[in-house]
């Protein structure tokens, strides 16, 4: 049995709050780039320009990459085989609080969704385990600004409805967020299981590289087809139009029950953010 003691988990949760926040990952700013050598139209270049140099900027000089830094989502593989010394819980929501305090990142956490009071160190972070054979244990932190989390949808569509109905569902949840998800954005999706864990895959999807294809065929193609179409609808950098209006599609899949077939979409702005370390 392998041990862990609680405070290595804050700190490493703390640095990747913060890295997450000031470092796009390198497949979005090569996508980004592409995006903006192969734009024609001068309006929605110039925008893909000013996207490039923000994040530059932030590059360079450790600082946010967008105002909204976002809802902290912590994925944590646990293997089987580790004892942590101490709450994990408890651990990481340390880790969000010192860093974003410590990091300067907008606090933008509320503690009940109605009465609206700020928490003031953007605890609690959205927790999600995952036991894992072995003795690893790997954290993922992926701040999640809401511009683009409300543009998410879920549907619980009839067998019937077949990949056609998949399709259209997701081509409509592009269109229906329009410019508020701050494109180009990359699109999660979680097809099968029940309806919170369709919800769960999409957003998971959101994590892998967008140079990543889904393991199977059937689903590599459907990612490249939905890319081409929600391309092919013109909204473009920031809705003024474009070849580019979202940088890739992510597919996850579970098996589900025969009379259901629950399909979600997690959209993500093109500012993706997540981190990952292993301890």
């Amino acid at each position: 049995m392998r041990e862990i003691n609680a405070q290595d988990i804050t700190a490493v949760v703390k640095k990747l709050c913060m890295e997450a926040n000031y470092f796009l990952p390198e497949d979005i700013q090569d996508k980004i780039c592409k995006a903006c050598d192969a734009e024609p139209w001068p309006l929605a270049q110039s925008i893909l320009g000013v996207i490039k140099e923000n994040y530059e900027i932030s590059l360079d000089n450790a600082v946010p990459i967008c105002q909204d830094t976002g809802m902290a989502c912590v994925f944590l593989d646990i293997g089987q085989e580790v004892h942590v010394n101490g709450n994990i819980a408890d651990a990481v929501n340390e880790g969000v609080r010192q860093g974003y305090v410590e990091g300067c990142l907008r606090k933008s956490v509320v503690k009940d969704p109605l009465d609206r009071v700020n928490t003031k160190d953007n605890t609690p972070a959205m927790i999600y385990y995952n036991i894992v054979p072995g003795d690893t244990f790997d954290i993922m932190v992926a701040p999640k600004g809401f511009g683009s989390e409300n543009m998410s949808q879920i549907k619980m569509l009839k067998p019937s409805d077949g990949l056609q109905g998949v399709k259209d569902f997701v081509i409509k949840c592009v269109e229906d967020a329009g410019p508020n998800p701050c494109p180009p954005i990359v699109v999660g999706v979680g097809i099968g299981g029940t309806f919170d864990k369709a919800a769960y895959l999409a957003k998971k999807a959101l994590m892998r590289s967008t140079d990543e294809r889904n393991a199977n065929p059937f689903y590599a193609d459907l990612e490249k087809e939905l890319l081409e179409k929600i391309n092919a609808l013109g909204l473009g950098p920031q809705g003024v139009g474009g070849l580019t209006t979202a940088l890739c599609v992510n597919i996850e899949t579970l098996p589900t029950h025969i009379a259901g077939l629950p399909v979600a979409v997690n959209i993500n702005c093109h500012v993706t953010r997540h981190k990952h370390a292993s301890l």
